[in-house]
């Protein structure tokens, strides 16, 4: 990771046929840490998301309900941009498909450039598709019951004529670039099965669709009778969204051309991201990114979370109910990167009560309390010869963190800061500052500047992963000031939320 370079930031688009649900949080949460992550590391960094907003899914789904396709959009797209305030994101734009004048030209230029280069042809073919993944499938893609692993559908066969990308031709290349790691998939293990798809050899790809049957999308380049396939439409989203296609595209030439890119993803759309997306910017001589960062999915209490079975967690309620940065440290400190968590309301109300308000909470709480009834100050400066087990500690802690972090495992980082929270609460218990303070008074208020400085070290370091608790405590403990602020309940209890339970 090169520090000097800026840092460009990207989830996947959101597809607009259903409202924003748990999942999509998450990815946005993860995506939303690194940024602020690198935006403290002092690099300038650009954080993007957005709604996929083309295809026959969305076409279909507005057929059914009887919706025009572009107001259904709007609907479900805005409840996508409100995810920024709902959740604390830190996004720097929102990108929609169906934007002609940002998004248009630069899916135009890049089909142009492929098409120049010989990789995009007309075809006649038969081939399996499945409706839910917007994608078409081998029969060796298909489960032991011949039916998507993602949706449990038999895919419908489709026989049409349409134009294709010669994304086999660099099948080898891809396979090298993961190999070597200039394509870095994160974590390693998800890069096995990419590197493995891409030797035995990568399939060429449909990239348009008849306009008879696709109306709603981008209309192929000299072509009207045919519509763009979401795969060429949707990734290009990437750079169209910071003005690749424009007249003037600086954020492009800086973070694109100049910068450290890396994707967001879920596991079930690697293969397009590894695959079809660098297919392309090979193709159209574009650099390509630096990393695929691959989430995996959330269960609910054990099951697979689906509108039949009434499970669907939906992300604004949580945040409604325990607060965002509750969900935040949740959904950032459960899930291992790039392994598949169940999203337990008992394990989420067993982590806020214990991590949260019996934890961060209660420690803060006494803390500033003490402080403020002994009057000492902020501002106070560790010193190796008289705090030094203090200064190791917040050390420990700030090296964990870094470490992590370097390697985007954002669980392990959280888990540093909250350690060394379980670590000031044992020392609070066993040095009793509060009756320290009335012994000797001037050891009981160097004591409590120690602990003063170490919970100011958290919340500053809290920022990425939990902003508004971040500020919060800075506020109540006069970070980068001379003087305390007023109490503040960090995180209620459940009992303080629910009553007795």
């Amino acid at each position: 990771m090169t520090d000097k370079k800026p840092f460009y930031i990207t989830t996947s688009i959101a597809y607009v046929n259903a409202a924003p649900h748990i999942g999509f949080a998450m990815e946005s949460i993860e995506a939303d840490a690194i940024a602020r992550w690198m935006r403290k590391k002092e690099r300038e960094t650009f954080f993007l998301t957005g709604t996929d907003e083309h295809g026959v899914k969305i076409q279909k789904t507005a057929n059914e309900l009887g919706r025009d396709v572009k107001e259904l959009c709007d609907e479900n797209s805005n409840k996508f941009r409100n995810l920024r305030a709902i959740l604390n994101l830190s996004n720097d734009d929102f990108i929609r498909t169906s934007d002609k004048e940002n998004h248009w030209p630069g899916v135009r230029k890049i089909w142009h450039l492929m098409k120049t280069k010989g990789d995009i042809e007309k075809r006649k073919y038969e081939a399996l598709y499945c409706y839910g993944c917007e994608a078409f499938f081998t029969e060796k893609d298909l489960d032991e019951n011949g039916e998507c692993p993602n949706h449990k559908r038999k895919p419908e066969v489709i026989a049409e004529e349409n134009y294709f990308f010669n994304l086999s031709r660099y099948s080898d290349e891809i396979a090298e670039l993961i190999e070597t790691g200039k394509l870095r998939i994160i974590p390693d293990f998800r890069k096995t099965e990419i590197l493995n798809l891409a030797k035995e050899g990568l399939h060429d790809v449909s990239f348009s669709r008849p306009a008879e049957k696709l109306p709603w999308g981008i209309p192929v380049p000299g072509d009207p009778s045919q519509t763009m396939y979401v795969w060429c439409d949707a990734l290009t989203n990437y750079i169209s969204g910071i003005g690749y296609g424009q007249t003037d595209d600086p954020l492009f030439q800086d973070f694109w051309e100049g910068g450290e890119v890396m994707h967001v993803i879920g596991k079930d759309i690697l293969r397009f991201h590894a695959g079809v997306w660098i297919g392309m910017l090979l193709s159209a001589g574009i650099k390509i990114p630096d990393m695929i960062f691959v989430h995996g999915f959330l269960t609910s209490d054990g099951q697979k979370m689906s509108k039949s079975l009434g499970n669907v967690v939906d992300p604004i309620d949580e945040v409604e109910t325990y607060g965002v940065d509750a969900v935040r440290y949740f959904l950032l400190r459960e899930v291992p990167v790039g392994r598949d968590a169940d999203y337990s309301k008992k394990r989420f109300e067993e982590m806020y009560q214990a991590h949260l308000a019996n934890g961060l909470g209660n420690l803060s709480s006494r803390i500033h309390t003490l402080c403020l009834r002994n009057n000492v100050a902020p501002g106070y400066v560790l010193d190796e010869e008289k705090d030094g087990e203090f200064l190791r500690l917040i050390k420990d802690a700030a090296a964990r963190l870094d470490s992590a972090m370097k390697e985007f495992v954002l669980h392990e980082a959280l888990s540093a800061i909250f350690s060394l929270v379980e670590i000031l609460d044992q020392k609070m218990t066993e040095l009793k500052p509060w009756e320290m303070v009335k012994k000797e008074p001037e050891k009981g208020a160097h004591l409590l500047r120690n602990f003063l400085a170490a919970i100011s070290w958290i919340a500053d370091h809290l920022e990425p992963f939990l902003p508004g608790t971040a500020e919060r405590m800075k506020k109540m403990f006069g970070v980068g000031t001379k003087s305390l602020g007023e109490p503040a309940m960090l995180f209620p209890r459940t009992e303080m939320l629910f009553g007795d339970k």
